[in-house]
C-alpha cells in the first residue's frame, strides 16, 4: 500500500493536519521531519502490514519534548556524616572541589529537543549521567532538579504520566506470571473501556507477533530464582508490555544490555516501527554498533554530565570533522564518540591548538573533553535553542490535549477483580506449596503425638494442655507475621513501576494482595487445629471446637495485618526481617505464659501484643471458671479458675479479646496502607 502526497497538494493545503483517535486536530507544521516522512512522503513506500498494524487513526497524541538547561545533583554522602574526621576532610576538598555546597552535580545544563517519529539516543561512557537524565524526562526524578523541561511547551504534571511509558534497565514484570497473562492483564487495566474484550485481545494478539514473541507466550516471564524466558524475550516484553497501551512518549535505559549484536539490531527496528507510529521515543545506549548508530534520528553524547554533541546522528562525524578531530583508522562512529567524551585520543588526530596545549598540560584527557564541551556551548547550544525552544512552538490544541488528565479506565471494582486474579495467579505456588503443607501438617501431628490425649484432672497436666496452647499461638503468629512482612519489601519494584505509571489505585492493589494472602493464612491453619484439637484431647464439643478454630484464625490474620505493617513501613527486605524478629521476641515475653506477672512499669507491652489477647482469648473458650479438676487430691476438688495458670486470667470474663484483635487487625491494615502510600510516593527504580 502507498501513501502518496504531490507537492501541489502539500502547497494547496499549506497546513496540513491529521486527526488522532481522540477526535484532537494535529498540525503538520511543527511535526518533524522524519514523522512527515513516515506520514506522507513522495519517496518512501509504507508497508502495508505496518499501516495496518499502527493505523493512523490509532495514532497516541503527539508530544514534544524540550529540555533546556537541565541541572541535576545529589547530596553526598560526608556531607551529612557525623564523624567528625569525615567532616573534616570534606572541607578540605570543598576548597578544590567544584561542588561545594555539599551536593554532587551529576548534569550540568543538557539542553535538546526531539519530537514524535524521532528516535533520540542519549550516548555516554558509565556515570555520564544518561539514566538520571532519562528519568527526569518520565518525571521519575523531580527532587534537585533545575531547567526547563515540558511536553508540548507544557511543564510535567500529573496529566502527562499515563502518556509515558518507561522501559527500566532491568526488566521489572512479575516472574510467575506467563508473557501472555503478563500482557492481557496490563491491557485489561489500562487500555479503554470503549474497547471490546475481543478488541483488547486483537491488540494483544498483534503486539505479541510485532515483536515476536509467539514461541514464548505461554512461558513463565521468570527472573531471580524463577527459570524463565531468555533475556532479549524479556527485554522484548517488556516493551511490549508499555507500548500496549500507546505511550505517546516512550523512554527505554540500556534495552540492549545483554543481547548479542542480530538481537540489538532487530530491537532497534522494533523502535523503530513504534516510532513511526507518531510516538517519541527516546533510548540510553552504550555503544552500539555502527548499522545500530545510523539508525538512530538524533543523538546526545553527554560527557561527565556535560553535553559535548547534540544534533541528527549522521551529522556527528561532520561536526567533529569542522573541528579537526578526526579518527585515524577505521573505526565505529559510536566508538569515537565514546573516546572522545572520555578523553581518549589514541588513534584520533587533533587540531594544533589542542596538540600545542596537549605538550604543555600533562592531563591530555581532561584538555578535550573541556575543549569538546565549550565547543557546544558556542556553536551547538545556541542554534538549538534559538531554532527548537524560541521560535518553534506547538501547537495550542496539543498544548490543551497534553494537559487533559486522564481518567481512570476502569472502576474500582474492576480494578479488584482484575488485580485479585493476576494476583492469586502470582503466588499461588506459594499458597498451595507442599513444603508448607508438610510443615503445617507434620507439626500438627508432632504435637497431637506429644499431647496424645491430654487431659485437665491434675495442675500438671493442665499446664501442659496450657503450653500446648501458648505454642500454637507462637506458631501461628510467627508463620504469619513472617509469611506477610516481606511481601511489600519483594514487590515494591513492580509496584512502584506500576503505580508510576497510574496503572491502578494503591487501595485496590493493597485490598487484593491482603485478601489473596488470607487463602494460605486461613486454609493451613484450619487443617493444622483440625488435626491437633482431636488428637490432643481438648474440649470436644462442637461450639468450643468452632470457637477454638476461629480465635486461630483471627491471630493469624492479625499478625499477618501486623507482619504488612512492618513489611510496608520499611519497605526493606533485610530491616523488615529485623523488625518483625525483634516485635515477635517482645509480643511473645509479654503473652501471658512465660511471665503472668509483669512489673508496673513494663505492663504497657502487654497491651500492644496481639498474642497476649489471643492467648487470653483461647482460654477462655476451652476452660470455664466452674469446671472441676484435681478431685481425687486430699483437698478435694478445685475450680479451674483457682489454678495458678489462671492468675491474671478471668475465665467467666466475657471475649472483648475478640473486639480487641479485630479492632488491631482492622488498625494494623490501616496503618499498612497508609505507610505503603508513603513510602511507595517517594521511592524510584
Amino acid at each position: 500500500m502507498e501513501i502518496r502526497r504531490t507537492a501541489e497538494e502539500v502547497e494547496e493545503n499549506h497546513v496540513m493536519q491529521i486527526t488522532g483517535s481522540n477526535g484532537i486536530v494535529h498540525n503538520m507544521e511543527f511535526m518533524p521531519q522524519a514523522y512527515l516522512r513516515n506520514q506522507y512522503s513522495s519517496e518512501i513506500d509504507i508497508d502495508e502490514e505496518f499501516v495496518s498494524s499502527y493505523p493512523l487513526e490509532d495514532a497516541p497524541l503527539p508530544i514534544f519534548l524540550k529540555f533546556e538547561d537541565v541541572e541535576y545533583k545529589v547530596r553526598n554522602s560526608h556531607a551529612s556524616s557525623t564523624n567528625l574526621v569525615k567532616t573534616m576532610v570534606s572541607k578540605v576538598v570543598t576548597h578544590t572541589n567544584p561542588d561545594q555546597d555539599g551536593y554532587k552535580h551529576i548534569l550540568k545544563g543538557i539542553t535538546g529537543s526531539t519530537g514524535p517519529g524521532e528516535i533520540l539516543a542519549l550516548m555516554g561512557p558509565s556515570g555520564s549521567g544518561k539514566t538520571t537524565l532519562l528519568k527526569i524526562m518520565g518525571g521519575r526524578l523531580t527532587d534537585n532538579v533545575k531547567g526547563k523541561l515540558t511536553y508540548n511547551d507544557i511543564p510535567y504534571s500529573p496529566s502527562v504520566k499515563r502518556r509515558i511509558g518507561f522501559v527500566t534497565q532491568d526488566d521489572v514484570l512479575l516472574p510467575q506470571l506467563t508473557v501472555e497473562e503478563t500482557l492481557a492483564f496490563a491491557a485489561f487495566l489500562r487500555l479503554p473501556s470503549s474497547m471490546s474484550k475481543d478488541q483488547k485481545y486483537a491488540k494483544i494478539e498483534m503486539i505479541i507477533k510485532e515483536l515476536g514473541l509467539e514461541r514464548c507466550r505461554r512461558t513463565r516471564v521468570g527472573g531471580g530464582f524463577v527459570k524463565g524466558i531468555s533475556g532479549g524475550e524479556r527485554k522484548r516484553a517488556s516493551i511490549a508490555y508499555e507500548i500496549l497501551v500507546d505511550p505517546s512518549l516512550l523512554l527505554l535505559d540500556e534495552p540492549t544490555s545483554g543481547l548479542d549484536s542480530t538481537s540489538a539490531t532487530k530491537l532497534l527496528h522494533i523502535l523503530q516501527g513504534v516510532a513511526k507510529a507518531g510516538r517519541t521515543v527516546i533510548t540510553t545506549i552504550h555503544q552500539p554498533s555502527s548499522r545500530m548508530f545510523h539508525m538512530f534520528d538524533k543523538l546526545l553524547l553527554i560527557s561527565e554530565g556535560h553535553p559535548a554533541f547534540y544534533g541528527k546522528a549522521r551529522e556527528s562525524m561532520e561536526y567533529f570533522s569542522s573541528l579537526r578531530i578526526l579518527p585515524e583508522i577505521a573505526m565505529n562512529p559510536a566508538e569515537f564518540l565514546l573516546d572522545l567524551a572520555t578523553g581518549q585520543v589514541s588513534d584520533i588526530s587533533l587540531p594544533e591548538e589542542l596538540l600545542a596545549a596537549k605538550t604543555a598540560q600533562p592531563d591530555s584527557e581532561e584538555l578535550l573533553v573541556k575543549y569538546l564541551q565549550q565547543r557546544y556551548k558556542t556553536d551547538l547550544e545556541p542554534k538549538e535553542k534559538e531554532e527548537n525552544h524560541r521560535n518553534r512552538k506547538a501547537p495550542e490544541h496539543l498544548q490543551v490535549a497534553i494537559q487533559v488528565k486522564k481518567d481512570w479506565t476502569l472502576s474500582w471494582w474492576d480494578q479488584f477483580l482484575i488485580i485479585s486474579r493476576r494476583t492469586f495467579r502470582e503466588r499461588r505456588r506459594d499458597y498451595f506449596d507442599k513444603l508448607r503443607l508438610v510443615q503445617s501438617l507434620g507439626v500438627a501431628v508432632v504435637l497431637g503425638l506429644l499431647w496424645w490425649k491430654s487431659k485437665t484432672d491434675t495442675e500438671a497436666h493442665l499446664r501442659d494442655q496450657v503450653g500446648l496452647m501458648f505454642y500454637i499461638c507462637i506458631f501461628w503468629t510467627s508463620s504469619s507475621l513472617f509469611g506477610a512482612v516481606y511481601v511489600f519489601p519483594f514487590e515494591k519494584i513492580y509496584l512502584v513501576k506500576e503505580r508510576k505509571a497510574d496503572m491502578y489505585r494503591l487501595s485496590v492493589y493493597y485490598v487484593c494482595s491482603t485478601l489473596c494472602d488470607m487463602v494460605a493464612h486461613v486454609l493451613y491453619p484450619t487443617f493444622f487445629m483440625i488435626i491437633v484439637y482431636f488428637m490432643a484431647g481438648f474440649n470436644r464439643t462442637i461450639p468450643c471446637f468452632l470457637f477454638t478454630v476461629l480465635t486461630i484464625l483471627l491471630i493469624a490474620i492479625t499478625s499477618q495485618g501486623a507482619g504488612e505493617f512492618l513489611g510496608a513501613s520499611v519497605l526493606s527486605i533485610k530491616r523488615a526481617g529485623m523488625f518483625a524478629s525483634l516485635v515477635l521476641m517482645l509480643f511473645l515475653l509479654t503473652g501471658g505464659y512465660y511471665v503472668q506477672h509483669i512489673p508496673k512499669f513494663m505492663q504497657w507491652l502487654k497491651y500492644l501484643s496481639f498474642m497476649h489477647y489471643g492467648f487470653r482469648l483461647l482460654l477462655k473458650v476451652q476452660y470455664s471458671a466452674d469446671q472441676l479438676f484435681e478431685c481425687g487430691s486430699k483437698g478435694g476438688c478445685r475450680t479451674l479458675q483457682s489454678s495458678s495458670s489462671f492468675d491474671t486470667v478471668n475465665l467467666n470474663g466475657g471475649l472483648q479479646e475478640l473486639w480487641v484483635l479485630l479492632a488491631m487487625a482492622f488498625g494494623y491494615r490501616l496503618c499498612a496502607y497508609f505507610c505503603l502510600r508513603k513510602k511507595i510516593s517517594i521511592c524510584h527504580l
